[in-house]
């Protein structure tokens, strides 16, 4: 209660609109791109770039309160200018007021001309036919354009056109046909934006994620995590519009508290890691309607001080084995279809394993077959994949295991074959996370087809989504067929090998070799430089007399 008496609604309301639509103090005079903090920038760049954009977030980052400004500056322009009206739906009402609360604040530092707040109701039929008032709040700008926040309900969306947003996405009553009413508004040029925490490994906002990632929904996936959205500067902006002092020492306990208010869901809720997400990935029945007896897993191990002897006589081995054991292989290949591969690195302990994926007529990726290399020396692996990479038709990318050891061998085949066809590959989290859905989706959509064989079977079942992503766990050690110890190699090359078939990159001119087949001009396929030093697949530096006594040892 005032001085003056008890508070009015229309002077409660007034107070509401001050306090709730007026940029923060600390914030006036700032630009829009000093005013965003990277993570919520990064979402109107989407946007721009991408009629669907669904965006994977932990809670309160402020990324609903940033792309207010999007919708601000898409229904305050001119219709040359891309200017269309916006609609936010959220799961209830109040969503609804904060939104439009926040757009309110940004119309008012960035588009003068534009109405205030107006709440109204509109009608339109329920599930029996009758009249039902549906509340909303609007915004309109003289540009002719409107932005409308209502609550959940798809019928809602008929007959409108503009920029939806769906906000919390996971948590609606009907998921499914909200999106689908969605997305009816790409078709005349407008724009759909899906924001949401997660709820739920089944839920269909994860099912979307998964869509998209994999490349069988077109659109773009933006994740913001509550670390991440720390790194950027959640914290410390927290800190000038409240007006506390920002230390790191205060950024951790802050984060600490957060964390353990959330306890067990903190994973869900902060991480983007949608419950009950781990566990394996590929089943075993999935992974067998992709395989066939058609193709084999040729496989080569040395024998304890192999790498002892001396160069020309390892190489001359290998350059025999080779012809006797790859070269039949390779003679079987299409000239006319496109190759690609994948190569995890191991030197002693685990495998090496080199996936070559030929790419169909039909769009199927197919593995003539399979290398496995067991305690072979660097330089033989080098002859080996310089071998057989020389020779593939039509090669077009491959993509290399660069951890540890393995970026020597990444390195001179990027020398070999060139930067534009051979990436030298880091493999992160965040690159599990990119890759890891396009893989399943091959798996799913049955269009890739390995070897039969248990081994490799048993390798693609290593892989589990841990906390959100799909990689091989550190201690996921087996013991394959021939007693030795694998660690998911087979599956880290297949992988590698579907993401180099997925990458983009352009074709170049070939001559096919006519009737004589591949064994005719086997020598034609070999890339440029192949005998320009002593690391090459030519055909002289790697002859030499086979070693007496080592045939029947490897």
């Amino acid at each position: 209660m005032s001085e003056q008496g008890p508070v009015t609604a229309a002077e409660w309301a007034r107070h509401r609109r001050e306090t709730t639509q007026a940029l923060p103090a600390p914030l006036v005079g700032m630009d829009l791109p000093a005013i965003l903090l990277p993570y919520q920038a990064e979402r109107l760049r989407a946007t721009a770039a991408s009629p669907l954009v669904v965006d994977e977030k932990s809670r309160r980052i402020g990324a609903t309160w940033g792309i207010a400004s999007d919708a601000v500056l898409t229904s305050g322009a001119r219709k040359s200018a891309g200017g269309m009206d916006t609609l936010y739906i959220g799961y209830n009402l109040d969503m609804a007021r904060e939104f439009i609360d926040a757009a309110a604040m940004w119309a008012k530092a960035f588009v003068p001309a534009c109405s205030e707040v107006d709440e109204y109701l509109f009608t339109e039929d329920d599930e029996s036919g009758d009249k039902r008032a549906i509340a909303a709040f609007r915004i309109t700008f003289a540009a002719g354009f409107e932005i409308v926040a209502l609550s959940s309900r798809p019928r809602s969306l008929r007959g409108r056109q503009g920029y939806v947003i769906l906000d919390e996405f996971a948590f609606h009553d009907d998921a499914p046909a909200l999106l689908k009413a969605a997305m009816a508004f790409l078709i005349w040029g407008g724009r759909v934006l899906v924001i949401s925490t997660h709820n739920g490994e089944d839920n269909p906002f994860n099912e979307l994620v998964q869509e998209v990632r994999a490349g069988r929904r077109p659109g773009k996936v933006v994740r913001t995590t509550f670390d991440d959205a720390l790194k950027e500067g959640l914290y410390q902006r927290i800190c000038l519009v409240t007006g506390r002092t920002w230390s790191p020492e205060a950024e951790a306990e802050w984060r600490s508290e957060i964390r353990d208010f959330y306890g067990s869901d903190a994973a869900e809720e902060l991480d983007c890691i949608p419950s009950q997400g781990s566990g394996v990935y590929l089943t075993g029945a999935l992974i067998e309607a992709c395989m066939t007896p058609d193709a084999a897993v040729i496989r080569l191990a040395c024998p304890d001080g192999f790498d002892l002897r001396p160069d020309a006589e390892r190489a001359s081995w290998v350059e025999a084995w080779l012809e006797q054991q790859i070269d039949p292989v390779l003679d079987r290949l299409d000239p006319n279809l496109r190759h690609h591969y994948g190569f995890d690195f191991a030197r002693s302990g685990h495998l090496s394993v080199f996936v070559p994926l030929a790419e169909g007529r039909d769009l199927v990726l197919r593995a003539p077959f399979v290398l496995e290399l067991r305690n072979v020396p660097f330089r033989q692996q080098e002859q080996i994949v310089f071998y057989v990479v020389g020779r593939l038709p039509r090669f077009g990318n491959g993509k290399h295991d660069a951890r540890g050891n393995g970026q020597y061998l990444a390195e001179t085949a990027v020398q070999k074959f060139g930067g534009e066809r051979i990436e030298a590959v880091m493999m992160t989290q965040g690159w599990y996370l990119e890759n890891g859905p396009p893989m399943r989706a091959r798996f799913e959509d049955r269009t890739i087809l390995l070897p039969r064989d248990a081994d490799v079977k048993s390798d693609l079942r290593q892989i589990r989504q841990a906390r959100g992503v799909p990689m091989v766990p550190d201690k996921a050690e087996t013991r394959g067929s021939d007693g030795g110890k694998r660690h998911g190699d087979a599956a880290v090359a297949i992988m590698l090998a579907v993401a180099a078939a997925e990458a983009d990159v352009a074709d170049y001119g070939y001559q096919g070799l006519g009737a004589g087949g591949a064994a005719a001009g086997r020598r034609d396929w070999r890339r440029p430089h192949d005998d320009d030093d002593d690391r090459g697949a030519g055909a002289g530096w790697w002859r030499a007399p086979l070693g007496g006594g080592l045939r029947g040892g490897v």
